[in-house]
């Protein structure tokens, strides 16, 4: 679990009992003087936090800033690993770029780099991802799994059951997971996952997930320029999704799943990933390179590839591409 900063404390004691915290009982839970308490409190004020005093009551927390910060994210985030070290942007150019460079610098497994907004988002494939401020989820998570090289392709079993579940315990939605690494609501994307990972021939130095989510992004801030329908948890639920909680959910659940990919391997996440597949028992059309063909999804060896059986010939295994439902 987190070890929560003072102001992360402070946060926490005004969000138990009615809301209101005397100086004198921060003083004492915090093993400060009243002086250093208030210091506190005007540094959360200069931060965008409505900090209210009340004669004869004490501190009372009215509206935090319309941001994913460490301190909101950290207020009880009960994880092993994941978010040992929160790292977050108002805008950077990819979370994925900068917990990259973390982990080239020697961070630590768990580290989770968030940004508001980012000016290069990177989907699939070299692909953009859009990532306007305010209303969306775009977060990077550093992990360094005991594995070889050859096996980092299974990790994004995790992120991808990870935002599964994390929308259907925030929202009334029902995703559905499209290999390799989207997630769809009613058909269309809501969500991608981008991996990079940084190895030797046999040891794999660090991998980062890379999980973007679109959370209440409106439709008219989506382009008209994506490859494939795209939406938001928003546009399909009618409602605005919490995106500290959203984010705090998230970040339970990975490491939940990366917690029993370390003692159980990859099966039981695998499991997971085909019961919630969009595509499986699916005709497609596979677009890999200059070749394509169409055919029946059987599902995804241990690897990650997909395994599509044509009506003609061998069962074909699909490292990469793209594939559209028919």
């Amino acid at each position: 679990m987190l070890e929560a900063s003072v102001d992360a404390r402070i946060l926490e004691l005004f969000r138990q009992g009615d809301g209101f915290a005397s100086g004198e009982a921060l003083s004492r839970h915090l093993g400060m003087s009243r002086t250093a308490v208030w210091k506190h409190i005007k540094g959360l004020r200069n931060l965008g936090y409505r900090i209210e005093a009340v004669p004869a009551r004490g501190y009372r927390l009215v509206t935090s800033p319309d941001l994913i910060t460490p301190l909101d994210l950290s207020a009880g985030l009960e994880t092993r690993r994941i978010g040992v070290r929160l790292v977050c942007f108002k805008e950077t150019e990819s979370t994925n770029a900068v917990a990259f460079r973390l982990a080239e610098e020697g961070a630590v497994e768990g580290t989770v780099v968030l940004a508001d907004a980012q000016s290069a988002g990177k989907g699939r494939l070299g692909r953009v991802w859009l990532s306007p401020p305010g209303v969306n989820l775009y977060c990077s998570v550093v992990l360094r799994p005991p594995i070889s090289p050859v096996a980092a392709c299974q990790l994004t079993f995790l992120s991808v059951v990870a935002v599964a579940r994390a929308i259907e315990r925030c929202t009334t939605l029902k995703p559905q997971i499209k290999w390799p690494n989207d997630i769809l609501v009613k058909g269309k994307k809501v969500a991608g996952l981008l991996n990079e990972m940084n190895a030797e021939t046999e040891k794999v130095n660090f991998v980062v997930l890379g999980i973007g989510v679109n959370l209440n992004m409106r439709l008219a801030q989506l382009g008209s320029t994506l490859r494939h329908p795209a939406t938001s948890l928003f546009e399909e639920g009618g409602v605005e999704v919490d995106r500290v909680g959203f984010t705090r959910t998230l970040l339970v659940e990975l490491d939940q799943l990366y917690d029993r990919f370390l003692q159980e391997g990859d099966a039981p996440v695998r499991a997971e990933w085909l019961e919630r597949s969009a595509i499986r028992g699916r005709r497609v059309h596979v677009s890999c390179g200059n070749r394509e063909f169409e055919g029946v999804v059987e599902g995804v060896d241990s690897f990650g590839a997909l395994l599509v059986k044509p009506a003609q010939g061998p069962l074909e295994t699909v490292l990469s591409g793209d594939v559209t439902l028919i």
